[in-house]
């Protein structure tokens, strides 16, 4: 029995490894050719990013008028788009950060893809409000510099303003917390480095790491810090999106439900994120033992608890419709407006995806199949895009008069920049995972006495693990440090 862990966990990396080999394994995809897998990932991925540039073009040269908005929808299908991309980004920060903050050592594996995701996802969408503006190049009004405009003023009573301050916030705080997660790894790189150039830039990026242990203690400080910022950051910052909706007075809007309903909806899509993620890393870096099937049953339990809470959360929703005895409510949730009204396809698609589909993840078998997650993940998604989707559209198409009612129905511009951010996303976390390190090498080497699969084996067996030998040849001046010599 080892003194580290209980034997009846499995390991977390898999495989005869020692402590060279997981820096080999770690920094192969960056110094080494990508495999079939990345390239086929990569190309539909530039596809589509094209074909979403192209058409983000003809909106800006065009005019707004390209999508299907009319004059009683004005936000649609890009604000549902924003939403359902800020949502993403909201889990991917979060995970590590609460898994930092109270020591889980799955995390080693999936923190540093899940951090990606954050900044990436965000990337996209800043992109749909500021060409919903239809002048792109004004952006810049939305933030308050008085000495430009004078007496112009943004409102600061808007929660769309506060949408610019939270999400910039939140996305600086993220890319600190990644950036300083992958100072060791950028020196490790550096350190590995044959040609000079490749060298220059990564000892730029690790800022002069030298691995003493005053740079851990900062760096130990530092991520601390960070993830106690991150922590309430992602409860603020969708609870501000939903503010959006919720401080208007349209009916199915007006809830006090939306802040705790939206940041729910937020985590329960990231992680389904975070595991499709996973399930495309490990193949593409050939990572099979370090994200094992271990690190997707943890992640589809979170899915199953925040799955469970939307669920209640829609329940909720109805009920206060119902309980309110406001005409107008019970027409957008019960009559007309979701379960039998035009859009109920769409209503329905979110039932099935979001509510229906988790349940099977009760399965262990289910749980711990890599496909089976895969396929899950990509329907919570698609259930998590029609919830925003029907908030908005089902609100927005029936108003208070019966002359303004109006239904949106999307163009192939709208769906095409959609298509166009989702290729855009995956460019650039397959260019990621090509240039920077995709795991934490060294927090992957602080576990791997106690939950390495050749350390447990012979735990488990009572033999004792023998420490790391190294081996001087004088005669050559060389220093040969063992690569296996533990057994």
């Amino acid at each position: 029995m080892s003194h580290y862990e209980a034997s009846i966990r499995e390991p977390l990396v898999l495989g005869d490894k020692s402590y060279h080999d997981i820096t080999e394994d770690i920094a192969k995809p960056i110094e080494g050719k990508a495999n079939k897998n990345w390239y086929m990932a990569f190309y539909i991925s530039l596809a589509a990013m094209l074909w979403g540039f192209g058409c983000i073009f003809y909106t800006v040269g065009t005019g707004i008028g390209v999508w299907g908005l009319n004059k009683n929808i004005g936000w649609a299908w890009d604000i549902t788009n924003f939403v359902w991309w800020v949502g993403i980004g909201h889990a991917g920060t979060l995970i590590s950060a609460v898994l930092l903050l109270f020591r889980q050592k799955w995390r080693m594996a999936i923190n540093r893809s899940a951090e990606a995701m954050t900044i990436f996802a965000v990337f996209q969408a800043g992109l749909f409000p500021i060409i919903h503006m239809g002048r792109p190049w004004n952006a810049y009004w939305v933030l308050p510099i008085p000495n430009q405009f004078g007496p112009l003023w943004v409102n600061f009573n808007s929660p769309l303003l506060w949408d610019v301050f939270a999400i910039s916030t939140y996305l600086s705080v993220s890319l600190v917390f990644w950036w300083t997660g992958l100072l060791p790894d950028f020196a490790m790189i550096r350190d590995r480095a044959v040609k000079p150039f490749q060298k220059k830039i990564y000892a730029l990026l690790s800022f002069g790491w030298s691995g003493r242990a005053k740079d851990w203690q900062r760096f130990e400080e530092v991520s601390l810090v960070l993830a106690g910022l991150a922590t309430p950051l992602v409860l603020s910052v969708h609870t501000i999106v939903s503010m959006d909706f919720a401080t208007s007075i349209n009916p199915g809007w007006h809830s006090t439900i939306f802040p705790p309903y939206f940041v729910a909806g937020a985590i329960f899509s990231g992680f389904a994120m975070v595991q499709t993620l996973l399930g495309i890393m490990r193949k593409v870096t050939n990572m099979e033992d370090y994200i094992t099937r271990m690190h997707v049953e943890y992640m589809n339990i979170v899915i199953i608890l925040t799955g469970g809470i939307v669920a209640v959360a829609y329940a909720t929703e109805f009920f206060i419709a119902w309980y309110t005895g406001s005409p107008y409510e019970n027409y957008t949730y019960l009559s007309v407006g979701a379960a039998t009204g035009p859009y109920a396809w769409a209503f329905y698609s979110l039932l099935f995806f979001n509510i229906l589909t988790p349940q099977i993840l009760w399965f262990k078998k289910v749980r711990r199949s890599f496909i089976w997650s895969f396929i899950i993940s990509i329907f919570i998604n698609i259930g998590m895009w029609f919830e925003r989707f029907d908030i908005i559209a089902i609100v927005l198409s029936k108003g208070h008069l019966p002359s303004t009612w109006w239904r949106f129905e999307p163009t192939f511009v709208d769906v095409g920049i959609f298509i166009g951010t989702i290729g855009f996303f995956f460019v650039l976390f397959l260019l990621y995972a090509r240039t920077f390190p995709v795991i934490a090498q060294a927090e992957v080497k602080t576990i791997l006495k106690s939950s390495g699969e050749f350390y447990k084996k012979r735990s488990e067996q009572g033999i004792p693990t023998k420490p790391a030998i190294v081996v001087l040849n004088v005669e050559n001046g060389k220093e040969n440090s063992d690569k296996n010599l533990n057994g």
